[in-house]
């Protein structure tokens, strides 16, 4: 039986889909003491969220120049003062925040000196969104450099980086996790001219608890930053930590001279980016008695080739071995002997394909959904190999949102409940997992036409883009009853080298050659329409029409 170290199983939660994560054989001895940048920033009291507090939501929001103007008060102890003020002085925008954060503007339009002057007009725009080079200059102030002397605003990266603040400096679209990470930079930081940091200034002005302080001491994993992988985490040192795929199906499958290749990361007490959760971070008892951590049931190594910080030259090793992506990218591969490599989510969920999608269109719907649960991941940072470009979006009936491989949607198998299951494997012979460097399509996706679903419509035609086809009543009497105006409302259909899916019978198919000479597919004798109004796969705005042009369903069509 497989035991976590750490007190309480974790779960993970995946658009409503909950299962168990990995467990692991035998109970470590020292207890796993793991903390993200987010906590570090919340227990400080220098990142307060809202509401709910520091909530996912409210960590990946765009931070706004009044959160950043708040924290620079907060960095220099006047956050209180700020709160008191009672003056009339203010910006002409004000009056778009809370009254709170009204006193907070009021008091800055009073002290230019805090470097909060607006930005033109007599405006603050205080939710307008901040970038990475202008929370640095904030931090920057905090420590006691002052623009136009110690540095040019264009200058801020640059000088920040001499200045021990680098960590989020390639961050394209700043997120309040973003501050905390910058933020626990500035307080490890010394002030200007001293060797007193930041933290401990404010420790001695009473703003922070000297006990909290200590926890910045820890050791602390990071994110660093390739122009050919993105994002990857690398331990306190800066050596690149990587997962292997054939430890998906056997948390032990890295033995003897692997290990020797690459040695297993067994720290116990560290701190862990913002946007990682410190609930991903376990630590197991390997069969040999060693303790190794994971994230997200992913054991977790070093490559001896890697020689200095930021060397990655395991990824992509013998297309089993990968770099530690943010959250895992959304997807990871895993490898069994039988299937080869496969795409899992992050937590090693096996995902799959059904045969009888075509591509944008998902032919799951209603109980099929109960045993097979869509993927969603909005951001997908893919594993070496495989090409991030490749995920996508649909937009099921529903609204609700599907991910995408090539254009095909991705699903769980309620029957896998761990990492490392992949007992979808194979249903009905029209479920399977993906083996990325294999996966061309479905079966369904060749034909010129194939049958979609929806919970509203059932099952009706669709060509093999997935674009609905129509039929129109009054062809009942004269299949040219739609000419002129008509027809550029509702294009003809028509394929010369027509092929169907399997579902559908090939002899049922004809083809109709118009009054006007121009060739029209039929199905069972009624002439086949698109609808003008129908812009994506999926879409059915032509059903009912005038109460003459529905969608076609073949089990119930009879013949002209």
């Amino acid at each position: 039986m497989k035991t976590i170290k750490k007190g309480i199983l974790s779960f993970f939660v995946l658009t409503g889909l909950v299962a168990g994560a990995t467990a692991f054989s035998a109970a470590a001895a020292e207890p796993l003491k793991v903390k993200s940048e987010t906590d570090l920033a919340g227990d400080l009291g220098i990142l307060q969220g809202e509401g709910s507090g520091l909530t996912a939501e409210y960590l990946n929001k765009s931070t706004t120049r009044l959160q950043a103007a708040v924290m620079s008060l907060r960095l220099k102890g006047l956050e209180a003062d700020a709160l008191a003020y009672k003056g009339m002085a203010s910006f002409q925008d004000a009056s778009r925040v809370s009254q709170e954060n009204q006193a907070i503007l009021g008091y800055l339009k009073d002290h230019p000196s805090l470097g909060w002057q607006g930005t033109g007009d007599d405006k603050f725009e205080p939710l307008a969104a901040i970038t990475a080079q202008q929370y640095y200059k904030v931090l920057l102030e905090s420590l006691g450099y002052m623009q136009g002397t110690d540095f040019d605003y264009a200058g801020v990266i640059p000088f920040a980086g001499k200045n021990g603040l680098s960590q989020i400096a390639d961050v394209k679209t700043f997120k309040n996790l973003h501050i905390a990470a910058a933020t626990l930079e500035a307080l490890k930081a010394p002030i200007k001219g001293t060797t007193k940091t930041l933290g401990t200034d404010l420790v001695e002005k009473g703003k922070i608890s000297a006990s909290k302080l200590d926890a910045l001491a820890k050791p602390a994993l990071s994110l660093k930053q390739s122009s050919t992988l993105g994002s990857y985490l690398t331990d306190d040192k800066g050596m690149t930590l990587y997962y292997f795929s054939k430890d998906v199906a056997n948390v032990n499958s890295c033995v003897e001279q692997c290990l020797t290749n690459w040695p297993i990361f067994g720290a116990h007490d560290f701190t862990v980016p913002a946007g990682f959760s410190a609930a991903d971070f376990q630590i197991f008892t390997r069969a040999d008695g060693k303790e190794q951590v994971t994230y997200k049931g992913w054991p977790l190594y070093y490559f001896i080739k890697d020689q200095k910080p930021g060397d990655t030259t395991g990824d992509n090793v013998g297309k089993v071995w990968f770099v530690i992506k943010p959250a895992n990218g959304g997807v990871a591969l895993g490898t069994k002997a039988e299937l080869g490599n496969y795409l899992t989510d992050a937590s090693g969920r096996a995902l799959y394909y059904y045969d009888n999608d075509t591509k944008g269109v998902s032919n799951c719907s209603g109980k099929c959904l109960e045993k097979w649960p869509v993927f969603a991941n909005a951001a997908i940072a893919a594993p070496t190999g495989v090409n991030s470009a490749d995920f996508g979006t649909l937009v099921r009936a529903d609204g609700s949102v599907q991910t995408t491989y090539k254009g095909f949607p991705l699903y769980y198998w309620a029957g896998d409940t761990k990492m490392g299951d992949t007992t979808g494997q194979d249903v009905g012979h029209v479920w399977y997992v993906i083996d990325p460097a294999k996966f061309t399509g479905t079966k369904a996706a060749n034909a010129s036409v194939k049958t979609s679903k929806s919970d509203a419509l059932g099952t009706y035609l669709v060509d093999e883009n997935g674009m609905a086809l129509y039929l129109f009543t009054k062809d009942l009497a004269d299949p040219n009853s739609c000419v002129g105006p008509c027809l550029v409302n509702w294009p003809i259909f028509y394929d010369e080298n027509l092929t169907v899916s399997a579902d559908l019978t090939a002899s049922d198919f004809g083809v109709l050659t118009r009054t006007d000479g121009t060739k029209q597919s039929t199905y069972r004798g009624w002439p086949l329409y698109y609808w003008i109004k129908d812009h994506n796969p999926g879409d059915t705005t032509g059903q009912n029409v005038g109460k003459v042009w529905f969608v076609l369903d073949p089990s119930k069509i009879t013949a002209r």
